[in-house]
């Protein structure tokens, strides 16, 4: 990319338990994918003000599970949004009628970008990789990006599996990233290894909460990690995690874990 690497670019993976939420800030913009669950919309709202936040230039919700999009009535209320991105797939959860209410509330419009597509936040680029198809789940419907400030890449999958993990594969997309956002949590489900060896991280980040119901992140996740070298983040353990980059390299706010241990069902 010929973008002037002007400033860095912040990406937070905040502590929200068990659910997701994702800040980038580069240059004056702003981007949030996923929203955590319904009772963290307010300490993100809180989170992203601290950090000076005035407005949204993109929320993305990866896909309708009540813990990416729970807290998204809050941002939609509180905070001015240019751009929304959301999952196809459609939910007739109490959730998801609450994100359709709030967006209809300020009339504003959400659309599913097309893979392959390409948008700008600040001086970094972010490509859109999946959902490529029509799934029968939520999970596989999950919104996949990849965003590159300079020489550095951050590669978020939602809740992705092997499934929509394949497709992704079969787009001839480059996938190759820095920092992988583990699919899923950490689930078993995700993070196949043919997408793992695309995308050959050097650092991956697991959002998960602390003695999660799920297990997550899984002992076969952490296995093939592991195997390939890559260093690894949680917010279940680190709290939120911080990744800086100036366009060649990436310095965070806490060195990688090293217990590598599997959350209990």
């Amino acid at each position: 990319s010929s973008r002037e690497i002007t400033s860095d670019m912040f990406v937070h993976f905040m502590d929200v338990g068990q659910s997701d939420a994702t800040l980038i800030q580069c240059g004056n913009q702003a981007m949030l994918i996923d929203a955590g669950d319904g009772d963290k919309g307010t300490a993100i709202q809180n989170y992203l003000q601290k950090q000076g936040v005035e407005k949204l230039d993109y929320l993305i919700l990866t896909h309708p599970d009540a813990d990416h999009i729970g807290g998204a009535p809050v941002m939609i209320t509180k905070f001015d949004i240019d751009t929304i991105f959301m999952s196809d797939f459609e939910k007739t959860n109490q959730t998801y009628v609450k994100l359709i209410q709030a967006l209809d509330d300020k009339a504003l419009r959400w659309s599913t970008p097309e893979v392959g597509s390409t948008y700008t936040l600040g001086g970094a680029d972010f490509t859109i990789l999946g959902p490529s198809q029509e799934y029968g789940d939520p999970n596989n419907s999950s919104i996949s990006l990849v965003i590159q400030y300079g020489e550095n890449t951050f590669l978020f999958s939602g809740d992705a599996e092997e499934e929509a993990e394949a497709d992704i594969l079969e787009s001839g997309l480059p996938l190759q990233a820095d920092v992988y956002h583990v699919g899923h949590h950490g689930s078993n489900t995700s993070s196949s290894e043919p997408f793992l060896d695309a995308i050959a991280p050097v650092y991956a980040v697991v959002s998960c909460g602390v003695d999660n119901a799920y297990g997550h992140p899984h002992a076969q996740t952490l296995n093939r990690l592991r195997e390939r070298g890559v260093q690894l983040l949680r917010t279940d353990e680190q709290g939120s995690i911080i990744a800086v980059s100036n366009g060649s390299t990436i310095s965070w706010n806490t060195p990688p874990t090293d217990t590598w241990q599997a959350g209990k069902r």
